[in-house]
């Protein structure tokens, strides 16, 4: 785990003060990597690479990075690749290792297949070689977008590195109108955007390759929901066993001792449970703890895994003064605001967990894979209801019945105002109008915002063509949500995961983004996954005697629940008030709105959370945007 970023110039003319540019760079990214810290240059000086190292596997100066391969190609790289043992087996008959790195197994890799070396590599990364033979810059990232990977390009230069902070110095103060609007609508960005016009993100399971005559972006990987209905239930139960404990023992290789994330729910819990039949340490586990109210405090949860895996047990209790100190480290490192309010706990936990492990692994990836959004039942619930009137609960679209779907709607008891919000119009249209409803979050900013200068994009157009990607199947509408989400939701989530752990120098590590888990799970029929609306019903069942009872029987997760909104009512409402009254006027926020109801918002609503993430980012960005240009000057 580490830190990248470089410059090249792909027409071959020196880059003026490249030294500079580059120690800048590894400046902004120094916290990705305390162990160490390395910088290359060209004899030609229209080449550089710099390179912050966390050191987790081959601890030794000979893995240090930048690496030169036997070759003369270079690399530089984040991430881990899980097999390099079983690579470096296989590659020893052609490459003469100097090293036990995963960073030379790329090398090897990629000497021998190419780009293809893709197609082996099984782990979270973001790397950039160059090629020496062929003059180019080859990146890529991983499948799922675990890893981070940004980009600019200008005036021949092509600039790139693991967080966007570090590309600033080199663009214009120029926002993405579109972006913006993606962020009002879903939290997150679409389609390699980023709030700066001149930064993209390049998109999981994409390289791009970078030579004289400009700038390629390929997709290499995808996931296909060619259903299997062979099989029978207990054929994907042993399997999908099989591949979730290979994948644990894959994400345990390390040279320091691991630990977990652990918020009281089936994912984390699980990772946990398994991890620590597979070391012979003492494993801990680390959880952030919300005394504020029982309905926030899940600590009771963790405890109860501590104790069936007899774990050493960590836990910060989080308060609204943490919140009060933090925030604006949370969004500087974020980059740019995405996802919930949960940023903010990963990121204490992630403290917490720096003091006792370098890394850790946690249960992403679980809710969008095996279907654990509390939406996809509220989606489901409705379609029922279509069904049953229409008289077609038998034509496919269908995994549940509305007679089997109602015992699960216990799970629903919290999000009556979600309920309201979603029945008030449009009732029964098609499926991804009625999802892009469900996720949609502008409505609820119609006077927050100045949409006058937002009014040329319609990110439904984007939002229709994921959902209905000809990789997924027309009629199975839980393999269509959990699709969305998988394509977009996550690598939100992933950059938020990232960014926590690595503010902190941390390395966190999912093992449910294995590709062959991914993979796997695509083609278990709908019906198998969430059958009569049971959210996470396949791995449930498959790990049923693993889990403590309270976890297997909880009807009430919330996600990684945080009571933002009632400290904006009370403890931090001065806090809140204090921030956007200071401000400068934004010509795409009503600031005066805003002000008016930030005590408004229901105890689980993402409005004031999104709107004070947003004002937070023009602060310590776009309004310190001379202070990034200056860094390459001083």
């Amino acid at each position: 785990m580490c830190g990248i970023a470089g410059i090249y110039n792909l027409k071959g003319a020196p880059i003026k003060s490249i030294s500079k540019y580059l120690d800048t760079m590894n400046m902004l990214i120094s916290h990705r990597g305390p162990d160490d810290s390395k910088s290359w240059i060209n004899k030609n000086r229209n080449l550089g690479f710099t390179h912050r190292r966390l050191a987790i596997i081959d601890l030794s100066e000979n893995a240090a990075q930048p690496m030169i391969g036997n070759d003369n190609n270079l690399i530089v790289f984040n991430g881990e690749i899980y097999n390099y043992k079983d690579l470096q087996r296989e590659l020893a008959k052609t490459w003469n290792f100097k090293t036990n790195s995963d960073t030379e197994v790329i090398l090897a890799a990629y000497n021998k297949w190419g780009v293809d070396c893709l197609q082996y590599l099984r782990g979270m990364f973001a790397f950039v070689i160059w090629d020496e033979k062929n003059r180019k810059l080859f990146c890529a990232r991983d499948r799922f977008g675990i890893k981070p990977f940004y980009y600019a390009f200008k005036e021949n230069i092509f600039y790139f590195a693991s967080e966007a902070k570090a590309l600033i110095p080199f663009i214009e103060k120029d926002i993405d109108i579109n972006a913006f609007k993606e962020y009002l609508f879903f939290q997150f960005y679409l389609e390699g955007k980023t709030l700066f016009k001149d930064i993209k993100e390049l998109l999981p399971a994409h390289y791009i390759i970078v030579d004289g005559t400009g700038i390629e972006v390929k997709k290499y990987w995808e996931v296909y929901y060619n259903i299997d209905f062979y099989h029978t239930e207990k054929y994907f139960i042993e399997k999908l066993r099989e591949l979730v404990e290979e994948s644990i023992r894959y994400h345990l290789v390390s040279d320091v001792p691991i630990g977990s994330y652990v918020s009281g729910g089936v994912d984390s819990s699980l990772v946990s449970l398994l991890a620590r039949r597979f070391v012979d340490y003492e494993y801990a586990i680390f959880h952030g703890k919300f005394s504020y109210s029982e309905q926030y405090d899940e600590s009771k949860y963790a405890k109860d895994v501590a104790n069936k895996g007899q774990m050493k047990y960590y836990e910060i209790d989080i308060n609204h003064n943490h919140f009060r100190e933090n925030i604006r480290k949370v969004i500087y490192h974020l980059d740019f605001p995405v996802a919930g309010p949960g940023s903010f706990p990963q990121y204490m936990v992630s403290k917490l967990s720096a003091e006792h492990r370098k890394v850790v692994l946690g249960g992403q990836g679980g809710d969008e894979i095996f279907g654990g959004y509390t939406r996809y039942l509220i989606a489901y619930f409705e379609q029922c209801i279509k069904g049953a009137i229409e008289g077609t609960l038998n034509n496919g679209n269908f995994v549940v019945t509305y007679e089997s779907i109602i015992p699960n709607l216990v799970s629903l008891r919290n999000y009556k105002p979600l309920l309201q919000e979603f029945w008030k119009e449009g009732l029964f249209e098609s499926m991804d109008k009625r999802y892009f409803r469900l996720i949609n979050r502008a409505p609820s900013l119609s006077d927050e915002v100045n949409w006058e200068y937002l009014e040329d994009y319609d990110p439904f157009i984007v939002f229709e063509k994921i959902f209905n990607g000809s990789n997924v199947g027309k009629e199975a509408y839980f393999d269509k949500m959990t699709h969305f989400d998988f394509k977009t939701l996550l690598p939100a989530l992933l950059q938020v995961e990232d960014r926590m752990s690595m503010a902190h120098g941390l390395e966190s590590r999912v093992p449910f983004l294995d590709y062959r888990i991914v993979e796997f799970a695509a083609v278990i029929p709908a019906d198998i996954k969430f059958k009569n609306g049971e959210m996470k019903r396949i791995l449930l069942k498959t790990f049923s005697k693993i889990l403590p009872e309270s976890i297997l029987n909880r009807k009430d997760k919330m996600g990684f629940p945080v009571p933002i909104n009632e400290w904006f009512k009370n403890e931090l409402k001065d806090f809140v008030i204090s921030i956007f009254r200071n401000s400068p006027d934004r010509e795409l926020l009503n600031k005066r709105v805003i002000l008016e109801r930030i005590s408004s918002e229901p105890k689980f609503g993402r409005k004031i959370w999104g709107l004070l993430s947003l004002e937070i980012w023009f602060q310590e960005f776009y309004d310190k945007f001379n202070y990034f240009k200056k860094l390459t000057k001083n």
